[in-house]
């Protein structure tokens, strides 16, 4: 009989934790992570508003309208966070990829158990209904 212990103690042999990720991939899952926060669409719009506001006010503009250095900056944002985007999404891919592997497994292991406990209970009404009809 297969020892049934607590349903969370199969968590920590998922193979998906058990990769470690590289030191530039768990930078890029921060930087996603922070990027895609609503913390840095608040602060990238204050200081787009800060650099707007001190360009229309100052009297030494660095960057008069439209704004050329600015949009310069945002493009080199863009540019470097891209790529770090898609390397934090292609390593979720091959977690969700590992994940399904692992949880087609454990589908099929119930799928088998179920088949296993049906039969027993097949044998249990067949030996039941022919001790019943003896009597």
């Amino acid at each position: 009989m297969e020892k049934r212990g607590n349903h969370l103690n199969h968590k920590k042999n998922h193979p998906a934790l058990q990769t470690e990720p590289g030191p530039w991939q768990k930078i890029a899952d921060k930087v996603t992570r922070f990027i895609g926060s609503w913390t840095f669409i608040f602060i990238l719009f204050v200081l787009i508003i800060i650099w707007t506001w001190i360009n229309v006010k100052v009297s030494w503009r660095w960057d008069s309208y439209p704004y050329v250095f600015l949009n310069l900056v945002l493009a080199c944002l863009t540019a470097l966070s891209a790529p770090l985007i898609l390397m934090s999404q292609n390593r979720q891919e091959q977690r969700d990829r590992i994940d399904f592997k692992y949880n087609y497994q454990v589908n099929r292991k119930s799928e088998r158990e179920i088949q296993r406990v049906h039969k027993e209970l097949d044998s249990i009404k067949e030996y039941l209904h022919k001790n019943l009809k003896k009597k």
